[in-house]
């Protein structure tokens, strides 16, 4: 099948590679030219495990081609997945106008029928809106459909190949049956694809996000109470989630989600309540504990140092919202650092990709180390942000001789407390 995707942003880049990758043509607009020139020559702008060697290979195989002219991409093509970015405004709301100056320029360049898809994360009736606006600009036939990402940063490709399920809204039969098709060759053992109507489908993207993050703060904020009255919040952690009705996916305490999906969709869905009259009280609690998570770990450090830290270096590790990716967005690195600099403290930091991420949020605020251990160097502290694997178990007796005190804030709850103690370490989790 000839599909285009419009943006190469995460999204949009993961899903064409994929979609190539099952043996259809994929167009990938964009219109950043330095950008594609970037991809047409295998440079890819962002770290995700496997999305280099798959772009490499269908680009090889002329299966995936990258290009700034969206008009022939959408004459060329009978679908059009729409996947550029919808940034939060400052009360909260998704902003739409790239969405829906795609869906122009899509209208304007439209010579038969289209499945115009919403890839990107939009609230509900955007379809419509969507709708709305090409009639304006066309009478050829076509159908809207919502098809919402559920990619995991870190591990987007394998998602994406062996999806959990596929959400498609639509209300049209022939719609559906396309975006079926497109969809067959990654269910080959089980079919999947969900199939509801299109506010529904809107709707899934943010219920779903908003549940998870929601988990996360509940256990971060048993976790709180568990420091307070002596319970070991891994323990609690171990007890809830072997009920087979809770699950074990997202409890574990620790600085709270970032990135650029919980903490968007959360405010969007809490905005769409208010304009709807609804008041998202659950949601709302999630995001304010989500909040204040960071602001408690400084706490903790202000509680060993003091309110004003002249004078005292902190190594931190990790500085990406979560491991595997380079993206920084929402990352607590990037409160808990700020939050230590205007107290007056020194910071050098490492992470495995996000260090040039990171110099656009603290540019030369901070000390890049080139590894973990020269991060370590005359630090007064260790302040572990990020759950790297290469984190997990590292050489203690290294990290001790390298430190000016043997003190760690280990906001992923990584190591063993007894264990640490032993070595010698003053040793700060999050419960426990």
């Amino acid at each position: 099948m000839k599909i285009t995707v419009i943006g190469t942003g995460y999204v949009g880049l993961v899903a064409g590679a994929c979609l190539a990758d099952m043996g259809n043509d994929v167009i990938c607009v964009d219109n950043n030219h330095d950008k594609l020139k970037q991809l047409e020559a295998g440079i890819i702008p962002i770290y995700e495990p496997g999305l280099e060697e798959l772009v490499k290979s269908n680009v090889l195989e002329n299966r995936l081609t990258f290009s700034s002219d969206i008009d022939k991409a959408v004459k060329d093509s009978e679908v059009c997945f729409i996947a550029v970015g919808t940034p939060q405004g400052e009360d909260g709301s998704c902003d739409l106008q790239y969405v829906l100056k795609v869906a122009e320029q899509i209208a304007k360049a439209m010579n038969g029928y289209k499945v115009i898809v919403d890839k990107s994360t939009v609230p509900v009736g955007t379809a419509e809106k969507v709708t709305s606006l090409i009639k304006q600009y066309t009478t050829h036939p076509f159908d809207v459909v919502s098809n919402p990402e559920f990619l995991k940063q870190g591990n987007a490709v394998d998602d994406f190949l062996h999806p959990d399920r596929v959400v498609i809204g639509s209300n049209s039969d022939k719609a559906t049956r396309i975006m079926q098709d497109i969809y067959s060759p990654f269910f080959r053992t089980g079919n999947r694809v969900i199939v509801m109507d299109v506010k529904s489908a809107e709707m899934t993207k943010y219920a779903a996000n908003s549940f998870l993050a929601t988990k996360i703060s509940f256990m971060n904020e048993i976790a709180n109470l568990c420091e307070k009255v002596g319970a070991d919040a891994e323990m609690v952690r171990v007890g809830i989630t072997t009920d087979s009705r809770i699950g074990n996916k997202f409890l574990f305490p620790g600085l709270g989600y970032g990135g650029s999906c919980f903490p968007k969709d959360v405010k969007a869905l809490i905005k769409t309540g208010t304009e709807n009259n609804c008041d998202m009280a659950i949601i709302k609690a999630a995001d304010n504990t989500n909040k204040k998570q960071r602001s408690l770990f400084v706490e903790k450090i202000t509680k060993c140092f003091g309110e004003n830290l002249t004078g005292i270096t902190f190594a931190v590790w990790g500085l990406a919202f979560k491991p595997k990716t380079d993206d920084m967005r929402e990352a607590p690195a990037i409160t808990i650092i700020n939050a230590l600099l205007e107290r007056g403290a020194k910071v050098k930091a490492y992470d495995p990709k996000a260090v040039e991420s990171a110099k656009f949020h603290f540019a030369d605020k901070i000390t890049y180390s080139k590894n973990a251990y020269e991060a370590l160097e005359k630090a007064d502290a260790l302040l572990l942000l990020t759950e790297w694997n290469e984190f997990r178990r590292p050489d203690f007796e290294k990290i001790k001789s390298l430190m000016n005190k043997p003190i760690i804030f280990d906001g992923r709850n990584q190591y063993d407390m007894e264990r640490m103690q032993e070595k010698g370490f003053e040793y700060k989790q999050i419960g426990r």
